[in-house]
């Protein structure tokens, strides 16, 4: 089977790596900026103001970052009852049917992350600016919209996933089990 060592396995093989690999990096930074803010609390008596904050972004960020490899992982609630009972060709036409109304949603989603991220991007973030500020005496100023627009890009990225799990389980449900389908029909009107 050839796609699973092209240039697109290659591609998709390389996104999982980047979006696991910054799920571990973002976890390990909120470990990392809560053991000090412990550290600061309980041993030191003081408090970092900053890192609630910070750590409240990064989850966000990372959220939304994995939305799309949980759906594709199957570790979203579903209820399979009746896809189940259904043969292949219908159960992916299932699929199709509802991915629609999903799709619109996850773009009316986009469309209101995006236009709200606009909105509030005059704001910055203020932890940021405070450690900036601390070590070089002016503040980063860098927007809240970079924090704000993870929801639109958590959207994309899952509507990416949603459309590239009807594509692949058209492949392997439908035009695999095509000449299977066929070949026991023939078989039953043979019998019959």
């Amino acid at each position: 089977m050839q796609y699973r060592s092209g240039p697109l396995a290659r591609l998709v093989a390389g996104y999982l790596c980047l979006i696991r690999g910054l799920a571990g990096l973002s976890m390990a930074a909120i470990v990392a900026i809560m053991l000090a803010q412990v550290f600061w609390r309980y041993v030191l008596g003081g408090s970092l103001i900053w890192a609630e904050e910070l750590c409240r972004y990064l989850l966000i960020w990372q959220t939304f970052l994995v939305l799309g490899l949980a759906f594709s992982k199957g570790e979203f609630v579903s209820l399979d009852f009746v896809p189940s009972l259904l043969s292949a060709r219908l159960r992916w036409g299932l699929r199709a049917v509802m991915a629609v109304p999903i799709l619109a949603f996850l773009a009316v989603m986009t469309w209101y992350g995006w236009d709200f991220a606009e909105r509030m991007g005059a704001q910055t973030i203020p932890a940021l600016d405070f450690i900036w500020s601390a070590v070089t005496g002016e503040a980063l100023g860098l927007s809240i919209r970079w924090v704000y627009i993870s929801v639109s890009v958590g959207m994309v990225l899952l509507a990416g996933h949603i459309l590239t799990g009807l594509v692949v389980d058209f492949h392997r449900q439908v035009i695999m089990n095509l000449g299977e389908e066929d070949a026991a029909l023939a078989q039953t009107s043979e019998m019959t």
